[in-house]
Order: structure tokens, then sequence, then C-alpha cells
């Protein structure tokens, strides 16, 4: 299977009207980012989807998800993981911290998790490395506390200044490239 087919399947398995709140999901099939409460969103599927296949996650891997928000990314990436890899969400609104983990209980998938971010602290450092990185929020500059969590060999996607980016940790050396413009929400 391809990752685009893998991501297509695990869009399949994990629908995202099951991560929306009530109001929202009449409205779970619109290609567009959703409201889900305390200022953030549900990205808009399109987004989730580049995202995903820009970062070519396979299972067994160990990945950490940042603004896990609603839970939904969390779920996809715990879907192409599988159970012999792991997921770690953090998120930095408590009330979608509890939102988010309750929608990833429902799935069944007991290899991911959503945790409170730490004040001042990107990423779980403590975790790390991470196979992959996802980052749904929008940095100013690329976070070097999130490239030193980067297993070399690992690969991050990262809205950065407005431009989607694939990050690529080989050794010492970290490659970047673009992958058109996105907006989101800022990463504090």
């Amino acid at each position: 299977m391809t990752p685009a087919d893998a991501v297509d399947v695990a869009f399949a398995a994990q629908p995202r009207e099951g991560f929306l709140p009530p109001p929202q999901r009449p409205h779970a099939a619109l290609d567009r980012p959703l409201p889900i409460g305390w200022g953030q969103t549900n990205s808009q599927p399109t987004t989730v989807a580049n995202m995903l296949r820009l970062l070519r996650v396979a299972p067994g891997m160990r990945v950490l998800d940042v603004g896990a928000g609603s839970g939904w990314t969390t779920a996809l990436l715990a879907h192409l993981v599988g159970p012999r890899g792991q997921v770690h969400g953090v998120e930095r609104v408590p009330e979608l911290v509890r939102f988010g983990a309750d929608n990833l209980a429902a799935t069944g998938q007991p290899w991911a998790r959503i945790v409170a971010a730490e004040s001042g602290v990107f990423g779980l450092p403590a975790l790390a490395p991470f196979d992959r990185i996802l980052v749904s929020a929008e940095a100013d500059a690329l976070p070097q506390g999130l490239l030193d969590q980067l297993a070399d060999g690992g690969l991050m996607v990262i809205p950065v200044g407005g431009t989607m980016q694939r990050v690529q940790r080989r050794g010492a050396d970290i490659d970047v490239s673009e992958h058109g413009e996105y907006r989101f929400v800022p990463l504090l």
C-alpha cells in the first residue's frame, strides 16, 4: 500500500465527524477548517491529508503530534502506525486536552494518547527521539526544540511563516523542502 493509499484508509477508518463538537458535526464533510472552541479549529481535510502524505508515516513508528486539538490527527496517525507504533499528542488548551483525549479513547487505539503541553516547551523532549513529528500550528521559524526531538532519518511537517515545510534530519544535517502556502493558528 502506498503512503497516499494508507492516508485514504486512515481517513475512512477515523471519520472527522467524531472529532467535532456536536454543532459542527453536520459540517464534517465540508473541506474547510471548523471551529472546535477556545479559538482553535479542526483543520481542513485536504490540508490534513496533504500533511500526512508528506509525513510518510509507516507502521511501527513513534510519532509526535503537536497541536492535537480535537484528537483527529492523533487518531489518524495512530491508525497509520498501528498497534506496534506509538503516537504522543500534545495540546496547550486544557479543555481541548480533555476533549481530544476523550475523542481519541473512543477510537480504541491505546497506543496513542494526548497530554497537556508543558508551558514554554515544544513537544515532549523526555520521550524523544521521534521518527515523525506533525505540527498543526504555524511557527515563525523552525523551532529548535522540535528539531532536537527528531530522530536521525526522521521527518517533520510544519507550517512556517505561511509555507508548509517538510524537514528531514540526516545526522547533523537538516534538509527543508517547501510544499505550498497554508494558514494555521499560531504555535505558541
